[in-house]
C-alpha cells in the first residue's frame, strides 16, 4: 500500500468489490456506462478508483432516476448509481457491514445476509398463534426521509474511519436527476438504489425503532424487514399504545407512519372468536395473514391464522403472465417457451409456495389456460378446439411433467 495516500485502503478489497458488482449485474448510470464497457479497461479504471479514494478525491457522480410502478399504484423513484459508484459504495459496505451487522437485533430481516423474507414469515406466523393482536406498520419513505445528521451520528457510533465517514456523507448529499434532466442536491434520506443504502438504513432503524421497541415494549416481540414492520401484543390497549409511542417515536425520528398501511389486526381463529369490530388480515412482504381452514394431523378441520400468497401479488404474477402474450407466440414451440418462462415460474414457485401454497393454483391454471389458448392459435388442427387443445399439452405435461414449473402442481388435464 503507498503510504503517501490519506486513506489506507486495500487493492484487494477494490477488486473484490468490482467482482460483486458485476455479480449483481444492473444498469447503467448517467453516464450510460454498461459493466462491459466499464469491465474494458478494468485495471486502469480500477486503479483510478483506488487512488482517488485513497487520497479523498472521489466524489460521487449524479444518480440516475428511473420510476418503478408501485403493486398498489402510482411510482416510485429508484436510483442507478454509475458502475464506479457502485463499486465504490460496495468498497464501503465491505469495510461497515462487519463492524455493524454482529450487533443488529435478531428480528431484524431485512437485506441482511443469512436472513431471508422466509425467516420473517415464519416467525411471524408463530407469533400470530400465541399473541391476539398484531400492530403493522409501514414507514413512509424511509429511504427517502432518513435525516442525515442522524444518519452520520450513527454510523459514527460504530466506525471511527474518517474516510468512510466522509464518503457516507458524499453520498447522502450527491446530487440526483429527477427523470427529466435536472439535477437537485439531496437534502436528507439515502440514495435509492445505491449498494450502501441497505446497511445505512438497517443502522438507523436499528436505534430508531429496533433497540427502541426492545427498551420500551420490552414484552411485545417485534419483526422488521427494512421499512415493514410488525409487534405482536396480548390485547388490543397495548396495540394502541405502541402505535401512538411509535408515531411520535418516527416524529423524533424524522420520519411518518404510513396511514393506509398501518393497522391493528385481531388474529382470529377456531379459539379466538370474540366479537369485536377489528380487522381481521394484514399483508407482509407479499403474504396476507388471516384465518383460513386447515386440517390437523388428526384429519379434523378447524380455522387456523395463517400466511399465504396476497391477492395483490397474486394480481402483480397475472399482468406479467398478460404481458408475456402467449397466444401471439406461435413462433416459438413449448421448449422454447419453457426455457423463456420457466426461471420466472420457478421463482414464483419457490417465494410464495412456502406457507399454504394451494393458494397459488389459481395463478397456475390462469396460465394453463393462456398455453391452451396458445397451442389453439399455433397448431390449425387445434384451432376452435379447446378440449383438444388441452389434450394435446396434457400428454406433453404428462411425458414431461418438468417442462414447466407449475405443472407438478397444477397439471393440464382433459375437461
Amino acid at each position: 500500500m503507498n503510504k503517501t495516500k490519506s486513506f489506507s485502503i486495500s487493492k484487494e478489497v477494490v477488486l473484490d468489490a468490482w467482482k460483486r458488482v458485476k455479480a449483481n449485474h444492473g444498469a447503467a448510470g448517467i453516464d450510460e456506462q454498461t459493466i462491459e464497457d466499464y469491465e474494458q479497461n478494468l485495471r486502469n479504471n480500477l486503479y483510478k478508483l483506488w487512488n482517488r479514494m485513497s487520497s479523498g478525491s472521489y466524489f460521487p457522480p449524479p444518480v440516475r432516476t428511473v420510476p418503478i410502478p408501485k403493486k398498489a399504484g402510482g411510482f416510485r423513484n429508484l436510483g442507478i448509481p454509475t458502475v464506479e459508484d457502485r463499486i465504490a459504495q460496495m468498497v464501503i459496505k465491505l469495510y461497515v457491514e462487519p463492524h455493524v451487522e454482529p450487533m443488529f437485533h435478531a428480528d431484524s430481516y431485512g437485506y441482511r445476509p443469512g436472513r431471508s423474507a422466509h425467516d420473517a414469515l415464519a416467525v411471524t406466523r408463530k407469533r400470530c398463534w400465541r399473541y391476539n393482536w398484531v400492530l403493522e406498520f409501514d414507514i413512509r419513505g424511509l429511504f427517502d426521509n432518513i435525516p442525515k445528521d442522524l444518519m452520520l451520528k450513527a454510523l459514527g457510533h460504530h466506525i471511527k474511519d474518517k474516510w468512510i465517514l466522509l464518503y457516507v456523507e458524499r453520498w447522502l448529499t450527491a446530487k440526483i436527476e429527477d427523470g427529466e434532466g435536472n439535477l437537485v442536491t439531496r437534502t436528507k434520506g439515502v440514495p435509492q438504489g445505491g449498494v450502501i443504502s441497505p446497511v445505512l438504513s438497517n443502522l438507523f432503524m436499528h436505534y430508531a425503532y429496533d433497540k427502541w421497541m426492545e427498551r420500551t415494549f420490552p414484552n411485545s416481540p417485534m419483526c422488521r424487514y427494512a421499512d415493514d414492520g410488525l409487534a405482536h401484543c396480548k390485547t388490543r390497549g397495548e396495540a394502541e399504545e405502541i402505535l401512538t409511542a411509535l408515531a411520535e417515536r418516527c416524529k423524533e425520528c424524522g420520519l411518518e407512519l404510513h396511514p393506509e398501511k398501518t393497522r391493528i389486526v385481531y388474529c382470529k381463529d377456531d379459539d379466538r372468536n370474540e366479537n369485536n369490530e377489528s380487522e381481521y388480515k394484514f399483508t407482509f412482504l407479499g403474504f396476507s395473514f388471516r384465518p383460513r381452514r386447515s386440517k390437523s394431523k388428526y384429519g379434523k378441520y378447524f380455522v387456523n391464522f395463517l400466511p399465504a400468497v396476497s391477492s395483490e401479488a397474486l394480481g402483480a404474477m397475472r399482468k406479467v403472465v398478460r404481458r408475456w402474450k402467449l397466444h401471439c407466440r406461435v413462433d416459438k414451440t413449448i421448449l422454447e417457451l419453457s426455457r423463456m418462462f420457466s426461471p420466472i415460474i420457478r421463482g414464483w414457485i419457490n417465494y410464495y409456495s412456502k406457507f399454504y401454497k394451494s393458494e397459488l393454483y389459481s395463478l397456475f391454471k390462469y396460465l394453463n389456460k393462456k398455453l391452451i389458448f396458445w397451442a389453439m392459435r399455433k397448431y390449425k388442427g387445434l384451432k376452435r378446439h379447446r378440449r383438444r387443445a388441452q389434450g394435446f399439452l396434457a400428454k406433453i405435461a404428462k411425458a414431461k411433467p418438468g417442462l414447466l414449473p407449475h405443472w407438478k402442481f397444477v397439471p393440464i388435464t382433459i375437461e
